[in-house]
């Protein structure tokens, strides 16, 4: 994909990857679960390839977080690179892939599973190319790893189509394509939170740091890199459950070295640190679920409403400010945003629970992502549609 190298004069929403993937990722996100409740209520069925389940999966997972991703990678690449950012019509290609993969799958009933899973595939295909050019461009080889994740994300999505067509149900495919984010979700949230908790504490609570990225936390990745591809093979071992239960540890030991205790007047940097405490809740409710302790349900929603719905919005909120020349301020909004994701996840991860009330839990943890997704769209739609403020 080309792009001039000149001064762009075109639509604000395509000057920068992550306006147009937040903006409709966050409304997508929104509609897919307002869609999906009265779907899992029985009020209304989908016409899809997919059984209800795996439409739900797919459409988070390879529909909301592969737009999230773009958004992301589209921003930091450049900024990585030193290159121009994508934009205007290469921009609008990309993004129009990703539009057409929900159209497809939407349809995939009326034009069948293959035709579906082609269109569908097509974007992150695009986006793995977009990215490793400008890596290879700028000769940032160390964030060719990027690549690689995103590239198996992909292969992930691909592999999800042909698992509900030939098995009947998405189950190997699901658990590789949340693993391959929880470990970016990891490994990101390993560089930024510290870095944006520093930076604050420098300028606004001087005393004790976030410790710099060390052996613990290559260990850390290492092991939840085995323990996730072990729990995609074999979910139900209770070694492999054991092992999840120490990456558990691992990464809580990892964020109390972070400093969160310290930043609580920053709610910009405070979620960071909450949405990343459902990473080792996760790991250690699925790791009690290979011992039958608990459903598998659990642990699977602490990272997937959790530490992925929680830290995309903190991220989205926070570049979107940065990027558009708008103060590092969570406004009213903003934190009606967080409050709103954060009950969102611990309801979810109750109604897995035997508990009272789980429907009823459900139906809450429904309402509360759409409310903190909606509002984002709602609260940000002037700084992506608009040009940056000088």
């Amino acid at each position: 994909m080309s792009r001039s190298r000149g001064g762009y004069d075109g639509p604000a929403i395509l000057s920068y990857g992550f306006r147009p993937f937040f903006f409709f990722g966050s409304l997508y996100a929104a509609v897919s679960i307002a869609v999906w409740l009265p779907v899992f209520s029985g009020f209304i069925t989908l016409n899809t390839a997919f059984v209800p389940r795996d439409w739900h999966i797919h459409e988070m997972l390879f529909g909301y977080v592969a737009a999230v991703i773009a958004g992301f990678l589209m921003t930091a690449v450049p900024n990585w690179t030193g290159r121009l950012p994508l934009r205007g019509g290469p921009l609008a290609l990309l993004f129009s892939t990703w539009v057409a993969g929900r159209l497809a799958i939407s349809a995939s009933a009326w034009i069948g599973w293959l035709a579906a899973a082609v269109v569908d595939s097509l974007f992150l295909v695009l986006l793995v190319g977009a990215v490793a050019r400008e890596i290879v461009a700028g000769r940032k080889w160390d964030s060719l790893k990027i690549v690689g994740a995103v590239g198996l994300f992909g292969l992930a999505n691909v592999a999800f189509h042909l698992e509900a067509h030939f098995a009947g149900a998405a189950d190997y495919s699901v658990r590789l394509g949340l693993a391959v984010v929880i470990l970016l979700v990891s490994l990101v949230g390993g560089r930024i939170i510290p870095s944006f908790t520093r930076n604050w504490l420098a300028r606004s609570n001087p005393g004790r740091l976030p410790v710099p990225f060390a052996k613990f936390d290559v260990l850390s990745l290492a092991a939840s890199a085995i323990a996730l591809a072990s729990w995609v093979a074999l979910p139900a071992s209770r070694g492999v459950g054991a092992l999840m239960i120490l990456c558990g540890v691992l990464h809580l030991v990892r964020l109390s070295r972070w400093a969160g205790d310290r930043v609580v007047a920053d709610r910009l940097v405070l979620i960071l640190h909450v949405a990343y405490l459902f990473v080792p809740l996760g790991f250690l409710l699925t790791g009690l679920s290979a011992f039958g302790i608990i459903g598998p349900g659990a642990g699977i929603h602490a990272w997937a409403a959790g530490a992925i719905g929680a830290m995309t919005l903190a991220v989205m909120t926070r570049a979107t400010l940065g990027h558009t020349g708008r103060p590092l301020k969570a406004s009213v909004a903003t934190q009606v945003i967080y409050a709103a994701v954060v009950s969102a996840a611990v309801l979810r991860v109750c109604a897995t629970l035997p508990v009272d009330h789980a429907d009823q839990a459900l139906l809450a943890a429904g309402f509360a992502w759409v409310l903190a997704f909606a509002v984002f769209a709602l609260a940000y739609f002037r700084p992506l549609w608009t040009p940056r403020l000088a």
